[in-house]
């Protein structure tokens, strides 16, 4: 099932117990999956139309009243284009606005590079107080959403509309702020977030098919990040990759560095986008074309490694 979708049916859960939760859409619930939410509440499923500092606005309004509003649009519309209503409506107010940007980075795929967000971990990460979330799969968003409703401060989850790879069965617990190790490994630390860590998890079996032993994160929280997860794999394997679908300047590429300059500095290469905007392209193309596949981790690790040797 696509993401959008689990999205729309759990809020619609979330919504039958907690009449304080409101909707509020750009004139895109129809694109996000959330426009059936209007039938069962059309008084707390809401669209301001193409205004997306109103919606937050509003939102900062209603969360001042008690409410619980979930603003929602494409990822540049609720990061880039609302920053300052993020930093001073709802951040700098304390008020409880949960933001959800739909199709970050390439994601965007065929309406390119101005809808292709590849700088909102970096505008939001940089603001005060707000919390950063990326849902890997279906079931982990189904468990996050809950504790991310009911935590009591803005978070801003940037999230892959369409169908992802299942990467967690249903023993998985979830707990917002650690990361999850999802193979461990002695010889390189594989961080991932996002549409990348089904990237990342390709590459730890073309390594280990040449006797690299790889351990994999994923970092589903970036702000606050988990630096104990980081630290200690880190001082285990001595080498680290990033692998996000952003600017590898601001997002978790930047976050991961902080944590090991400051703590136990390690040999590390990022993948993701090189400080550029994106272009019109299937995610696999694009992937490819910004050496984002699993190929490309494989032959980071080597460079890296041939590095320490040095």
């Amino acid at each position: 099932m696509e993401m959008r979708n689990v999205l729309c049916n759990e809020l619609e859960k979330l919504m039958e117990t907690d009449e304080n939760i409101v909707i509020i859409d750009a004139d895109l619930a129809k694109a996000n999956g959330t426009h059936k939410l209007r039938e069962k509440f059309p008084d707390r499923a809401l669209d301001v139309g193409i205004a997306e500092q109103n919606m937050a606005s509003v939102a900062a309004g209603l969360a001042s009243y008690g409410f619980k509003p979930i603003i929602l649009s494409f990822t540049p519309f609720v990061t880039r284009r609302i920053c300052d209503q993020i930093a001073v409506s709802i951040a700098y107010a304390h008020q409880n606005v949960k933001i959800i940007g739909t199709d970050p980075g390439l994601a965007a795929e065929l309406n390119g590079g101005t809808h292709m967000s590849v700088e909102d971990i970096g505008v939001v990460r940089s603001i005060p107080t707000m919390v950063i979330f990326e849902p890997v799969d279906n079931r982990q968003l189904k468990l996050a959403l809950p504790q991310i409703i009911n935590y009591p401060s803005p978070i801003y989850m940037r999230m892959f509309r369409k169908e992802t790879p299942d990467i967690f069965d249903d023993n998985y617990k979830f707990d917002l702020f650690k990361g999850d190790i999802l193979k461990t490994g002695t010889d390189v630390t594989i961080i991932a977030s996002g549409i990348m860590v089904d990237e990342a998890l390709k590459a730890e079996s073309k390594l280990s098919e040449i006797g690299v032993n790889a351990e994999i994160i994923n970092i589903h929280t970036i702000k606050p990040i988990d630096a104990d997860l980081i630290i200690n794999s880190a001082k285990k394997t001595r080498k680290v990759i990033t692998c996000e679908n952003h600017n590898v300047i601001g997002g978790l590429t930047s976050a991961v560095c902080e944590v090991l300059s400051e703590n136990i500095p390690t040999p590390l290469a990022s993948i993701g986008i090189k400080d550029s905007f994106g272009e019109v392209g299937k995610l696999n193309e694009l992937k490819a074309k910004f050496k984002m596949t699993s190929d490309d981790i494989v032959k980071a690790y080597l460079k890296l490694a041939s590095k320490n040797k040095e």
